[in-house]
């Protein structure tokens, strides 16, 4: 048994596409099959559903996916845990953060923390995709996760095996430019019509947002009729298409607020369109370095929350 098979079921789960998985592991496509058929053999059984067009996973792999992620993200933590116990000199904190909150959130907020307490520690700080952060913590890659949270949209830390604090609050807006300039009615405005659709600049399906945008669309939001004309992961790249004028985007009210004072940018439409979000930070429910449990009670001193 090898950590790469399972790495290699992790990837062709989330993928669904041989090639893609392959890809994403970086070895070519007949060498990535003979691994995910090794693992099966191992196993005793098979795991995915080879005919269909998406490759699905079979009832066996259903169960057989949460046990390999636990297995993984045991294995880096523990390779994590090794290397912090050999440390005799600074540690350092990881953090994994989405791009969004990376630069419009994290400066102030450590400098926040820092007016509480010393933190004595080297600090890291990883800026990706919602999809990407997700799978440095899994992997241990990450001490902490720092992302925008909605009750709606799902993600891949399990309560049994994350703790979080809420840290604080934002809201997603839709915006567009106006049709005049310095103000006035959007020139992409919501909800459109099914005769003319709203341009949209949108999220992709790795970002978090995304997921809160299109989940919170699926569940109880009016009806809308957009046509996508771009997509991102990057919220800023989002808003300087939307500045563009290419189309309305949904954006954190804390990045676009200046560009709607200024009249830059304005509301595509009224605030039962708007997605209250949270901003939230994970860690691992099992115990890790010195240095990452002190700051973690450091949180929970200024936040008083812990879940």
């Amino acid at each position: 048994m090898e950590i790469v098979w399972l790495e290699d079921f992790m990837a062709l789960s989330e993928t669904g596409h041989f090639s893609r998985a392959a890809e994403r592991r970086n070895i070519t496509q007949p060498a990535f099959s003979r691994r995910v058929r090794t693992l099966e053999e191992w196993v005793g059984t098979p795991l995915f559903n080879r005919y269909t067009h998406r490759i699905e996973l079979t009832s066996a792999g259903e169960q057989f996916k949460p046990i390999a992620e636990e297995v993984i993200r045991l294995v880096y933590l523990g390779r994590e845990q090794a290397r912090s116990a050999a440390q005799s000199a600074a540690e350092t904190l990881r953090f994994a953060s989405t791009h969004v909150l990376s630069i419009n959130f994290f400066p102030d907020w450590l400098r926040h923390i820092e007016e509480h307490a010393a933190l004595e520690a080297t600090v890291s700080l990883v800026a990706d995709n919602m999809a990407a952060c997700e799978r440095k913590i899994l992997q241990g890659e990450a001490h902490f996760l720092l992302c925008h949270h909605h009750p709606a949209a799902a993600t891949a830390l399990e309560p049994r095996q994350f703790r979080w604090i809420d840290l604080g609050e934002d809201v997603l807006v839709p915006v567009s430019v106006p049709e005049m300039k310095g103000g006035g009615e959007p020139r992409h405005a919501l909800p459109g019509t099914m005769e003319a659709p709203t341009s949209y600049v949108s999220y992709s399906p790795t970002s978090g947002m995304g997921r809160i945008v299109a989940a919170t669309q699926a569940q109880d939001a009016p009806p809308t009729w957009l046509t996508t004309v771009f997509t991102s992961h990057v919220a800023t790249v989002l808003l300087a298409m939307a500045r563009n004028g290419r189309g309305l985007a949904w954006l954190p009210l804390s990045l676009v607020q200046p560009f709607l004072q200024s009249g830059e940018l304005v509301r595509a439409g009224e605030e039962k369109w708007d997605i209250p979000i949270i901003i939230r930070i994970f860690r691992p429910r099992l115990r890790q370095s010195p240095t990452v449990e002190r700051f973690w009670s450091y949180l929970r001193e200024i936040y008083d929350t812990d879940k």
